[in-house]
């Protein structure tokens, strides 16, 4: 079965995009960061988390309602449902974490999300090239000459590995989480230009098929987005759960100034029908809603289904994400 991504990607590099065309990933790697937690809590209990078999059945669930165009899984995540079987007649792309740098690890009582992020690799490329053709590489830039060194170093190395084996991948780039010595209204400019100088010394075989990184405000996404369009496709992570109108704004606002992808893990993960998020996800890209109408429709969609909402609906209908307001 065609996967949508291909098609997708296609008419993206093509010139003929269309909202229809937007993709979206669910990012289902947090085992790669979070530990325990990484599945969620359960409903009613934030102290305890769901189990890992039910993190995986919920990478099945949204797999079979092809609601989105990438699962992206943990390398052990994926074997397992690959092996399965559930993605032979489905499709969806499974993707899986290729690395794993230390300014994801969010364990509790940790503190290494505060330190200048460190690069490891626990994903080993032929192991997963078995079950996989795609992953995800993350790397974060600090205005560091010796960090930023090592991070490129690591990065060179793996696209050499990874020319041996059948793999494409997508580039993840986070904002720095720390003090990097630039204003903070600077910083998107700063990461902007650290992608660009990063890029240009690949050829076609070693690009990314595109990018993830942080919604730095519209001005930083149309900049990014129009610097070479159809060859730098720009999609944005989701961050924080925030409220549902912060998802659909998210989604809404990028795609309005030039992403064409977005992949979403506790926006996805922690909603309480995730299925319907991405329903209305879509919904509010293609301009059959805006983002309060969704919010309202998802509202009485968790109403219909007796799901009790995590915030009231006028709690809900707020945008406390500073740059979407």
């Amino acid at each position: 079965m065609q996967k949508t991504l291909d098609a997708k990607l296609e008419k993206i590099r093509q010139g003929r995009y269309q909202p229809a065309d937007f993709i979206i990933a669910d990012a289902k790697d947090g085992d790669m960061g979070n530990g325990i937690f990484a599945p969620g809590p359960r409903p009613g209990d934030l102290n305890r988390a769901k189990s890992f078999p039910e993190y995986l059945d919920a990478m099945r669930e949204m797999t079979r309602s092809g609601g989105v165009d990438i699962m992206l899984m943990s390398a052990s995540a994926a074997e397992e449902l690959t092996r399965e079987g559930l993605f032979e007649e489905s499709a969806v792309t499974p993707a899986v974490r290729l690395n794993d740098t230390s300014d994801i690890w969010g364990m509790r009582h940790a503190s290494y999300k505060s330190l200048p992020a460190r690069n490891y690799r626990s994903a080993d490329l032929e192991e997963v090239n078995e079950f996989v053709d795609l992953g995800l590489y993350s790397v974060t830039f600090s205005n560091d000459l010796e960090r930023d060194l090592d991070t490129l170093n690591q990065f060179q190395s793996f696209l050499e590995e990874c020319s041996f084996f059948d793999l494409r991948y997508f580039l993840e780039v986070f904002n720095p989480q720390f003090d990097i010595g630039i204003p903070a209204e600077k910083v998107p400019e700063y990461v902007n230009d650290c992608i660009v100088r990063t890029l240009a010394g690949l050829t076609s075989r070693d690009r990314p098929l595109f990018l993830k990184m942080p919604f730095n405000g519209a001005k930083a996404m149309e900049e990014l987005s129009s610097y070479n369009p159809g060859k730098l496709i720009v999609g944005v992570l989701g961050g924080a759960q925030g409220t549902t109108r912060d998802t659909f704004e998210l989604v809404r606002q990028s795609e309005r100034h030039g992403a064409r992808v977005a992949l979403f893990g506790r926006k996805i993960n922690l909603a309480e029908a995730p299925l319907k998020l991405v329903e209305m996800m879509r919904a509010v890209v293609e301009g059959q809603l805006d983002s309060d109408e969704a919010v309202r429709a998802y509202h009485g969609h968790l109403q219909e289904q007796g799901i009790a909402p995590l915030r009231p609906l006028e709690d809900d209908l707020q945008v406390t994400e500073p740059l979407l307001q």
